[in-house]
């Protein structure tokens, strides 16, 4: 049975592999694809849909326990489609 975790910006369980954990570094929300970055992490959908709503809500500065502003820009640029042949 899979571990079933909380999107930080939709706020629905979904199995953990569906999902991306996000890390603080550096005052920065970082991805951690493999989730195997040391501290806590928060969990959100790789679609840009749930990051809009996690930045509204602020749930990043909850989940993480963080004061201030957050800069995510590094997960924008990782939910990204990389670029392929068309």
């Amino acid at each position: 049975m899979e571990a079933v975790r909380t999107c930080v910006g939709c706020r629905s369980r979904a199995p953990r592999s569906s999902l991306l954990r996000v890390v603080l570094r550096n005052s920065e929300v970082v991805a951690d694809p493999s989730a195997t970055l040391p501290g806590r992490g928060a969990w959100l959908h790789p679609v840009d849909e749930c990051l809009d709503l996690a930045l509204t809500r602020r749930a990043f500065g909850r989940a993480l326990r963080a004061e201030g502003s957050l800069d995510p820009t590094a997960i924008r640029a990782a939910l990204r489609p990389l670029p392929g042949p068309h």
